[in-house]
């Protein structure tokens, strides 16, 4: 359950701990905790994160009217309303203040676990901005937006990460951008969110707060003036692009034109278990199909999503219920019955239910709470000639 927002209307919110309280795991539950001890360098990086969130929705956490907008949207969700609950732009940032930021430092720990997997994903590139520059033509055709930044000045960034996330879009940028960050400067991404919602201003202004420097106070000592950098260096080191699409509705043709021609990530963070209840299995796995037939040899697909019963969707007229997980496994490790072109499966990684704890001492304007979530790695591997 969500907790309520505290905090005067004619005030901005304070910044109390974001330590969240805790909560009952499902009977039976085999589960990991990721209660890491945190150094103090990894617990300022996830301190990092939640400024730029604050920084970015400072105006709509600082709202009189943020806990009502609030809880209309979580009734909307409670009422699996979805185009009411991310059908505008201020229900988003809402949205996006509220649930993003402990979505955004799990995800980033995903990333950094999964980060052996990820490097041979990397591209040798010799200058990511002309790899970039010479594909802008195509993205008009694939219906992407622009790119979020003017790619007019040069890198010398040697590899990039491409990745494709379906479903979801702030907690997946800055995850990514913070992946990023503790990469280095010889690595560049290129990130394409893809979801039915209009996440494309949310993207473009949490794309401005990766990289650009925070704001300072005026009383801001010389120090921490020369301090003050983006978490994102260059800013041509990470391009975002966004795509208001249904991936239900994508055929074979359109997804291959989002996926490319070369390995990349392909993240479903909380979101497979809504195609499967709201889509319908049937073209869940279609969809799946689709995913097997076009994605590029090499590539990693991972899903993330809520533990247990909530990742059960029904079947048939007598509703039978299926775990997510199993579904998931039949689709994609069954290799007789996948189609015949495109790759096989590989299941690299796989936990049924892991605990994200926030730390003590974190600060953020509201209230965020720890999370709990299951999580698989997929290789596609390409299907041995006969």
């Amino acid at each position: 359950m969500v907790k309520k927002v505290s905090g005067s209307k004619s005030s901005k919110p304070t910044c109390p701990s974001a330590r969240a309280g805790k909560s009952v795991a499902a009977t039976g539950a085999i589960e990991q905790q990721a209660t890491d001890t945190l150094s103090a360098a990894e617990i300022k990086a996830q301190q990092r994160l939640l400024n730029i969130f604050n920084d970015t929705f400072r105006e709509v956490l600082g709202d009189e009217n943020f806990a009502t907008t609030l809880q209309k949207v979580k009734q909307a969700l409670y009422n699996r309303d979805f185009e009411a609950a991310f059908g505008s732009e201020q229900y988003l940032e809402v949205y996006a203040a509220r649930w993003s930021p402990a979505r955004a430092l799990c995800y980033s720990r995903i990333l950094n676990q999964i980060a052996d997997d990820l490097h041979p994903l990397l591209l040798a590139t010799p200058t990511a901005t002309a790899a970039w520059a010479e594909s802008d033509e195509d993205e008009v055709e694939r219906g992407r937006l622009s790119p979020t930044v003017d790619l007019e000045e040069g890198t010398t960034s040697s590899s990039t990460l491409r990745m494709l996330a379906i479903g979801g879009a702030a907690a997946e940028i800055v995850a990514f951008g913070d992946y990023l960050h503790g990469a280095g400067h010889g690595v560049v991404g290129d990130l394409t969110l893809l979801d039915t919602g209009p996440w494309g201003e949310v993207v473009r202004k949490l794309h401005t707060g990766l990289t650009t420097p925070p704001s300072l106070s005026k009383y801001a000592s010389a120090a921490a003036k020369a301090a003050n950098a983006a978490l994102i260096e260059p800013a041509t080191r990470l391009r975002s692009t966004f795509v208001q699409q249904d991936v239900l509705q994508l055929d074979s043709n359109s997804l291959s034109k989002l996926l490319g021609q070369t390995p990349l990530l392909v993240t479903m963070l909380f979101t497979l278990n809504e195609l499967y209840t709201s889509g319908g299995i049937k073209m869940t796995t279609a969809f799946l199909r689709n995913l097997t037939v076009t994605i590029p040899a090499g590539s990693l697909l991972l899903v993330v999503d809520s533990p247990g019963s909530y990742s059960e969707a029904a079947v048939g007229k007598e509703a039978k219920k299926y775990p997510m997980q199993w579904l998931l496994d039949h689709t994609l490790l069954q290799t007789d019955k996948l189609p015949l072109e495109g790759c096989t499966w590989e299941k690299l990684n796989s936990h049924d239910s892991i605990w994200f704890r926030l730390v003590e001492g974190l600060r953020y304007p509201i209230e965020l709470q720890d999370m709990r979530y299951q999580m698989h790695l997929y290789r596609a591997n390409p299907r041995p000639s006969d």
